[in-house]
């Protein structure tokens, strides 16, 4: 290909002043130039600037392909910014970046934290709850939020979770000659700014967070009944192995519980389940852990509605099991699929003996014992016994 049209550009606070040479003279010689209105004040750009649409949208600036096109966007444009939807629909060869200091990395300098132990997020376009997989005491997060109000949210937010005596640093306008940083306690702060688009900066005290282990506390979970408990949950898991960017099928979902262990991973899971009242649950169960963005909720029977889903990496079948679903996943699945299985039942028990011969693979029984205190005495209460097939397609 020729040479670039189109020049991503980021831009601080401090506007045209803190642009390097190539940023300016590419500014210079675009015939349009895409940004916020903010951005493109701080570039004085304006019989040529367009203002992005509301929700951002890619494609006008495709529109201008072969044309010498710039964007403005806030400090470095591949961070929790527009750059990266850009790249995804361009060629290589056809654009060129020059970043500017991230938001992220100002406001790391201004409070003297290690960026790389610092967790940055960009919820200025997401739920809190984003957040919950990071809660823990002492971590130091920083994340973009879109104006003072929605700070104001987010220490009641954290403040219900009982994370009220965190440090909250509201920073806005940084880089710039209105450059403020005020400090708050969560459960102490008020709004006081108007700012668009700025940082807040936590260290978290308070609570505890989830533990990041398989197997979490049942009490977190929504659910009717319908759930994989903590102890064959985190066997189960075990065996799925679960990696980052990874793909899990679900089937019969229930509350989603090891669809959400599993994106707690970093994974990506599809939970299939039946019932909508169930299907409830997991949505619920998602929003709260924060990982409405890693799982897609499938309605439907299974096996008819597995035929039009993508590909897994690993497929957990809870409970309904028998031959005609084992050949509708079998069939499905690629060379490498990791697959487990629970039986209940004598007749599904018998299917997975039967599975075992024929593909290989571990057989595992499970039985869990729960002591109850009665006086002075101990009595076991057994759970029902759990079968656990897992073999590699």
């Amino acid at each position: 290909m020729g040479d670039p049209w189109l020049t991503i550009i980021g831009i601080g606070e401090d506007g045209l002043a803190g642009l390097s040479e190539a940023s300016r003279n590419a500014l210079a010689e675009a015939e349009t130039v895409f940004g916020g209105e903010r951005h493109l004040t701080l570039a004085g750009v304006t019989d040529r600037g367009r203002a992005w649409p509301v929700p951002f949208a890619a494609d006008v600036v495709l529109s201008c392909r072969g044309r010498p096109t710039a964007v403005l966007a806030s400090g470095d444009p591949f961070w929790h910014g527009a750059g990266g939807s850009l790249a995804e629909k361009l060629q290589t060869g056809e654009w060129i970046a020059y970043p500017a200091p991230s938001t992220f990395s100002l406001a790391a300098a201004r409070l003297g934290w290690r960026l790389e132990n610092v967790i940055c997020l960009g919820l200025h376009a997401a739920p809190f709850e984003r957040l919950v997989p990071h809660l823990a005491r002492g971590a130091r997060i920083i994340c973009l939020l879109r104006d003072g109000k929605a700070a104001g949210e987010l220490a009641r937010w954290l403040t219900e979770r009982g994370w009220g005596t965190s440090s909250m640093w509201i920073l806005s306008a940084l880089g710039g000659p209105r450059e403020c940083v005020r400090q708050h306690r969560a459960d102490g702060f008020v709004a006081d700014t108007e700012e668009s688009l700025i940082a807040v900066a936590l260290e978290l005290a308070g609570a505890q967070g989830i533990a990041h282990s398989c197997g979490l506390a049942d009490t977190l979970f929504v659910h009717d009944g319908q759930l994989t408990k903590r102890p064959i949950r985190a066997l189960a898991l075990s065996a799925l192995a679960p990696r980052p960017g990874e793909r899990l099928w679900d089937i019969g979902a229930g509350s989603g519980s090891i669809s959400i262990e599993w994106a707690l991973c970093g994974g990506t899971a599809i939970a299939v389940e039946a019932r909508g009242d169930r299907a409830v649950n997991i949505r619920r169960n998602a929003e709260s852990f924060g990982v409405t963005h890693r799982m897609t909720i499938v309605e439907g029977e299974a096996p008819g509605i597995l035929s039009g889903l993508a590909s897994p990496d690993a497929v957990f079948i809870g409970g309904g099991l028998d031959a005609v679903m084992f050949d509708a996943v079998w069939s499905r699945i690629a060379p490498g699929t990791r697959l487990v299985a629970h039986a209940v039942t004598l007749e599904t028990e018998a299917l997975l003996a039967d599975l075992e011969l024929r593909h290989g693979g571990e057989l595992m029984r499970a039985e869990i014992a729960h002591a109850d205190q009665l006086g002075r005495y101990r009595s076991w209460k057994a759970a029902r016994p759990v079968v656990q097939w897992s073999t590699v397609r």
